[in-house]
C-alpha cells in the first residue's frame, strides 16, 4: 500500500491500550523519531519492515518525503510530549513537537513490532477537537452501557487527548471499549484474536428502539490489518427515538442476533465483540448521532444512567478514557 502526503503507514494506530510505559520502549521510539527529524532516512529505511518499506515506496522516496516536510514545516524546535502505549503486540510511540514554520504542533506516531522494526509511521498536524453545536445536549433515551461486567474505556471524553474521535464532527463523542486484566487487553500471543479478553463477549442494546441497520457478514481482521473501506465492519444501528441513533461497531462476523426492522429492548443481545472493519484489535466502538446514516448529521453526547466507574456507583453521565465501567 502506498500513501501520499503526510501519512505513511503499514499499521493503523487508532488503538493503543494504556499500559505502564517502559523506559526502553520510550527510548527506542524517541531514537527513531530523532533520526527522522535529523534527516537520517537511511536509518529509518533500514529499521522498517518489508510492508513498511513498500508503503514508503523506496529509500529515495522516503528521503524526498522528509525533504518536502522540511520545506513545508521547517525544523523541529521543541518536543511538547512523548508517550508510549501498546496495541495488539505493537509498541506505539507518539511525539508532539513545535516546528518553526507552522503554528500547529506536529505529531509523529511510530509503531514497532516485537523485533523493534518499524511497522507503522505517521507524521501529521496534531489533531484538534471538532467544533460542535451539541456540547450542551442531554441524552433523551434511558441509556445503559452496551455490555455487562467491567470494561475499560479505551477512548472516551471530549478532549482530543482523551478521545481521538473528537476530531470528527460525527464521532465527536464516540467511545471505544475493551476488557483489560493487569493493564493488558490480551493474554499470550497477541496475534490470536481469541486471546483478547473482549473477543466474543455479548454486546447489548443500550436502550429500547428499532434496528435501522444491521450488517454482519464482514470478516474479522487479523491483528495488524484493517479495513478502512468498511470502517464500521459488522455493526448495528438503533433508532432510540427523539432523533437519537446509536452505532455499535466492529462486531464479530456472523454474530448478529437482530435484523433491520426489529423492535428491541435495552440489554437485549445484538451481537458479539469482534475485530471487523477499521479496527486494529478487538474492541467495541459506540457513538450517537442525529442521523441514521454513518458520517452524516452531527455527533451527540451519550449520557449513561446508573453505572459504576472506578468503583463509584450510581453515576449518570459520560464515561472518560481510562475508566473501568460497568452497569449497576
Amino acid at each position: 500500500m502506498r500513501l501520499t502526503g503526510l501519512f505513511y503507514t503499514a499499521l493503523a494506530g487508532q488503538m493503543a491500550a494504556t499500559v505502564p510505559v517502559l523506559a526502553d520502549d520510550l527510548a527506542d521510539g524517541a531514537q527513531i523519531a530523532a533520526a527522522f527529524v535529523a534527516g537520517d532516512t537511511d536509518q529509518i529505511w533500514a529499521a522498517a519492515t518489508p510492508d513498511m518499506q513498500q508503503a514508503f515506496g523506496s529509500a529515495k522516496d522516503l528521503a524526498a518525503w522528509r525533504t518536502s516536510l522540511g520545506t513545508e514545516f521547517g525544523t523541529e524546535e521543541e518536543v511538547i510530549d512523548e508517550q508510549t502505549a501498546e496495541s495488539g503486540g505493537f509498541t506505539v510511540y507518539s511525539r508532539v513537537a513545535r516546528w518553526s514554520d507552522t503554528p500547529d504542533p506536529m505529531e509523529i506516531v511510530i509503531s514497532l513490532d516485537e523485533g523493534q522494526k518499524i511497522a507503522g509511521f505517521v507524521m501529521r498536524p496534531q489533531p484538534v477537537a471538532a467544533n460542535s453545536a451539541q456540547m450542551d445536549y442531554e441524552t433523551q433515551a434511558n441509556l445503559r452501557l452496551p455490555f455487562d461486567g467491567p470494561w475499560f474505556v479505551y477512548w472516551g471524553g471530549r478532549d482530543i487527548a482523551d478521545n481521538y474521535h473528537a476530531a470528527d464532527p460525527v464521532q465527536r463523542f464516540a467511545m471505544d471499549f475493551l476488557v483489560q486484566q493487569d493493564g493488558q487487553s490480551y493474554a499470550g500471543d497477541a496475534s490470536i484474536l481469541a486471546n483478547y479478553y473482549c473477543w466474543g463477549q455479548p454486546i447489548l442494546a443500550p436502550a429500547n428502539g428499532t434496528v435501522v441497520a444491521a450488517e454482519g457478514g464482514w470478516p474479522d481482521q487479523p491483528i495488524g490489518e484493517t479495513d478502512p473501506v468498511n470502517p464500521l465492519g459488522n455493526h448495528v444501528v438503533i433508532d432510540m427515538g427523539n432523533g437519537e441513533f446509536v452505532f455499535l461497531a466492529h462486531l464479530q462476523q456472523d454474530s448478529l442476533t437482530v435484523s433491520e426492522g426489529d423492535t428491541i429492548s435495552a440489554r437485549q443481545q445484538v451481537g458479539r465483540c469482534g475485530n471487523s472493519g477499521n479496527s486494529t484489535e478487538p474492541h467495541l466502538h459506540m457513538h450517537m448521532q442525529n442521523d441514521p446514516t454513518f458520517g452524516q448529521g452531527e455527533g451527540l453526547p451519550a449520557q449513561f444512567n446508573r453505572y459504576t466507574a472506578d468503583g463509584e456507583t450510581g453515576l449518570q453521565g459520560e464515561v472518560r478514557k481510562g475508566q473501568t465501567v460497568q452497569q449497576d
